[in-house]
């Protein structure tokens, strides 16, 4: 058993993170996760092992011991290019998929396996099967937030950053985007070609009403708001900016707002006020609980047992890869 006191060399060790993280949270609380921190940052180099977190990943995790941050398009680009003999994979278990189907000679573990996601559970292979019969010949193009069998399924993935420009690029007037209805209605509006939709959503970002940008605009004087096309177009309507995570981060960096609101998962909001403290970052709560099952617990234990293990049968995944590599090239 691991001990995990909170020695003087983990407080030294762990020192830089907390400063960054200390306005969120308090020294009694790190005494409990530093050790944590420092025993993972230690058993990776140990092990080989190479920690990919979204950007909705706690602060604790993505500043402390995540070698690897971003959004889906960049994680997977990155698990592609890894050499490490690990991938801890912090995120839900479509990206653990996905990094697995590009790296299937490394051994993928997640946290946790039960940390899912609602568009993923959304649609199924035979779903897929019975909308290419519905409309034959319509090139399908499926979200990232899918399992491996729906990405067999498939013509070619998008992710919410480069979904528009997917779609434009195919030669097809009419295109099938699935599972998530409100990115393919928000893609609509930034093509000429037809989009055929598909009824499923995220449970994060479809919580959010026009009516919580009004009252965040009245409480902040010059909030900018920015919104994840996976939101309501009445509430893309009402945002200054539209974009996936990484856009968004983009966005904020590039243009410097000193009051800003993301319109998306809570913890995106915590991670870009530890980089940035000049900057007020009002904090909308819509909770994800299946990013919410990872913990710095749980990444230990992971790596400590190697499991739980992500696999992908073999002919799925040489299907699937099919469709993410296409998207990796257009991007």
């Amino acid at each position: 058993m691991t001990d995990l006191a909170y020695t003087a060399e983990v407080a030294r060790e762990t020192a830089p993170v907390f400063d960054m993280l200390k306005d969120q949270y308090d020294e009694k609380h790190w005494e409990n996760l530093a050790p944590y921190i420092y025993e993972i940052n230690r058993l990776k180099k140990e092990k080989n092992a190479v920690i990919l977190a979204h950007n909705y990943m706690t602060p604790d995790i993505f500043h402390g011991v995540a070698d690897i941050v971003g959004d889906s398009l960049a994680l997977a680009r990155e698990a592609a290019k890894t050499e490490a003999d690990i991938i801890v994979q912090c995120g839900v278990h479509f990206m653990a998929e996905t990094s697995k189907i590009l790296c299937m000679d490394k051994k993928v573990l997640i946290p946790d396996m039960k940390a899912g996601c609602s568009l993923a559970e959304g649609i199924t292979a035979a779903d897929v099967k019975l909308l290419r019969e519905k409309y034959p010949g319509v090139p399908v193009v499926t979200y990232v937030n899918t399992s491996a069998e729906v990405k067999a399924e498939s013509d070619i993935c998008c992710t919410s950053g480069n979904a528009v420009k997917i779609v434009n690029a195919l030669e097809s007037d009419d295109v099938l985007m699935i599972p998530d209805k409100y990115l393919a209605q928000y893609t609509q509006t930034k093509t000429d070609k037809k989009i055929l939709t598909y009824n499923a959503s995220c449970i994060v970002h479809e919580r959010f009403t026009p009516e919580d940008i009004r009252d965040f605009r009245a409480r902040y004087e010059g909030v900018v708001v920015l919104a994840h096309p996976e939101c309501p177009p009445e509430v893309l309507a009402e945002a200054d900016y539209t974009g996936s995570t990484q856009q968004m981060i983009d966005y904020v960096e590039g243009e410097k707002p000193s009051r800003v609101v993301l319109i998306t998962e809570c913890s995106m909001s915590d991670n870009i006020a530890a980089a940035h403290p000049e900057m007020e970052l009002v904090r909308p709560c819509q909770m994800c609980p299946h990013m919410k099952r990872i913990t710095l617990p749980k990444v230990l234990s992971a790596l400590q047992n190697e499991q739980p293990e992500v696999l992908v049968d073999a002919e799925i995944a040489e299907r699937a890869r099919l469709p993410i590599d296409k998207m990796l090239e257009m991007s």
